[in-house]
């Protein structure tokens, strides 16, 4: 049977498991070695457990990509070292205003009492961090600044219930931090024993004839082949052009899977003891986010090919059942430039619907779930010649400085005066001259402002001329990233994916973005990688306790 002609979800059931010709084993098979798959990977190995890797790429997945941000707090060095007062209490005060029901209350507790001893744990696998604090709100700091305010903690709706603190820890390094932080990850486990098959794609678990997960069915390219090569090449490309040129990336990934399908070769692996699903999301599966989330087909894909739904299909078709699947988070982050943020996003009637100082993805959530899609940004001359200023060379990231350079130079609409400036928008002029006039008296201190914006970023709308930017959901000039944030249910307390009745599949357990964790509900930047660290351990360390386990059942059998 050809590597075509499988079928990549339904698993293979054996009924006499001694009668398979397996082309490898290990105690544990972690499938998907990205950031909760390579944490998973040293807990496990840690505790003795023999582990064995797949991963459809190089290894990485969406965590080397990222910014290598890791929510912690209660107290860390970091923290310390910048004069900042933190608690477990605190960070789970405020986390439990994000988090909402996607966890427990007693798990959300448990992921705060452990960020310190996390974020040391993975210091000691080589990951650097550092306590100095950019002296602004951003939505991503310079290579100066490794610690920051992440998410809302600082937005007074959410500081009135929660001490806030900075907690966004960045990984030290140059560039985006991503990759800082997974390197060293990586190394540390292949270095204590971990061993990773590469370009090594998972296409359908192995079950016994009472559904335990004892394996999977993966496919691999040859290693050190010319379509091994041709394959890596291809892959690195694809990733590295998607934010600036998606249509051709997309191009790129189909000869990707090309290859797989033509040169990859079945193996049969074995899992002594579980199975841990850490393949990703599902942001590049057009037809999972068609089904679970069609408001955010719009948006601009975060993350990497892996990121395709393979690992929660695996999950779900093993017994597993999907949450939260209409979870997704888009990012409309207007900070920097501060002069943005300082400004009012209005939407179709000319309305504000959100606070501006607001945290992107919370931003982002009001415009597309309550505002069909639509951010009008308002800004006046003052403002408009202040974000030029901000976002000039050398003060921001390319990222940052491109996106807003590009807008200002050819999304900004100029109206002499309101009334003027809505007509050229579309927008009842009445209903926006009234939403400026509140807003600029609140600034001027008359009043406070109505969506409980901090006195800082309020900035006076009197005089003119106005200029208004469409950075609407569609944007084409200011796309909009979007992750999803949904996956498969698992035990709380060890990793293992539980049916539909809540019972645990045997032999199967999940991390990160494959399945659901704190970060399920809302994203606050860090919290998807700490979840990582918090649930890939978790997944590891139960694993290992079942080799323990079984090995003093062996000993007192003997």
């Amino acid at each position: 049977m050809t590597a075509m002609e499988q079928n990549p979800d339904a698993p293979l059931r054996v009924t006499d498991v001694t009668r398979i010709e397996w082309d490898d084993e290990a105690d544990l098979l972690v499938v998907g070695f990205g950031g909760a798959g390579v944490c998973a990977a040293l807990e496990a190995r840690g505790q003795g457990v023999s582990v064995l890797a797949l991963d459809r790429f190089a290894g990485g997945g969406a965590t080397a990509r990222s910014g290598g941000v890791v929510y912690a707090g209660g107290g860390t060095p970091q923290q310390a070292e910048a004069g900042i007062e933190d608690s477990p209490e605190a960070m789970f005060d405020y986390l439990r205003q994000e988090v909402g029901d996607a966890v427990s209350a007693e798990t959300l507790r448990d992921f705060c009492e452990r960020s310190r001893d996390n974020l040391a744990w993975l210091e000691r696998q080589g990951a650097g961090f550092q306590g100095s604090v950019p002296p602004v709100k951003t939505s991503y700091p310079s290579d100066q600044y490794f610690l920051y305010y992440s998410g809302n903690e600082a937005v007074p709706s959410f500081a009135a219930h929660a001490r806030p603190a900075p907690r966004g820890h960045r990984a030290l390094g140059s560039g985006m931090s991503g990759y800082n932080l997974y390197a060293p990850l990586k190394a540390s486990a292949l270095r204590q024993g971990v061993r990773l098959r590469s370009q090594c794609e998972v296409r359908r678990l192995v079950v016994d004839d009472e559904g335990r997960v004892i394996g999977v069915e993966a496919w691999e390219i040859p290693a050190g082949s010319r379509a091994a090569r041709r394959h890596a090449r291809l892959a690195r490309w694809t990733d590295a052009i998607h934010p600036y040129v998606p249509a051709l990336a997309e191009r790129l990934r189909r000869k990707v899977r090309a290859l797989e399908l033509a040169h990859a070769e079945r193996r049969l692996i074995r899992a002594g003891h579980g199975v841990v699903l850490s393949a990703g999301g599902f942001i590049f599966n057009r037809a999972m986010l068609t089904v679970h989330a069609p408001r955010y087909l719009d948006g601009l894909p975060l993350g990497t090919s892996g990121c395709n739904g393979s690992g929660m299909r695996l999950g779900q078709a093993a017994g597993g059942v999907l949450e939260r699947m209409d979870k997704v988070s888009a990012w409309r982050f207007i900070n920097p430039p501060l002069a943005w943020a300082r400004g009012v996003i209005v939407n179709a009637d000319g309305q504000r619907y959100c606070n501006e100082e607001v945290y992107g993805a919370k931003l982002g959530h009001a415009m597309v779930e309550e505002q069909g899609g639509r951010a009008i940004l308002i800004l006046n001359r003052a403002l408009l010649r202040e974000a030029f200023v901000q976002i000039g060379p050398g003060k921001v990231w390319s990222f940052q400085r491109m996106p807003a350079l590009l807008n200002l130079l050819f999304n900004a609409r100029r109206g002499n005066s309101i009334g003027q400036l809505a007509e050229r928008l579309g927008l009842p002029a009445k209903a926006l001259e009234r939403t400026l006039a509140e807003y600029n008296a609140a600034a001027r201190g008359e009043r406070e402002d109505a969506l409980g914006k901090s006195p800082g970023f309020l900035a006076s709308l009197e005089r003119g001329p106005w200029y208004a930017m469409d950075l609407s959901f569609a944007s084409t000039l200011y796309p909009c990233p979007v992750i999803t944030l949904g996956g498969l249910r698992v035990c709380e307390r060890s990793g293992q994916v539980l049916d539909p009745d809540g019972r645990p599949v045997p032999g199967l357990f999940s991390a990160g973005r494959n399945a659901i964790g704190v970060a399920s509900n809302f994203y606050v930047s860090g919290l998807s990688l700490a979840d990582c660290v918090y649930s890939g351990r978790r997944a590891g360390a139960q694993v290992a306790a079942l080799v323990r386990a079984a090995k003093a059942s062996q000993g007192e059998q003997q």
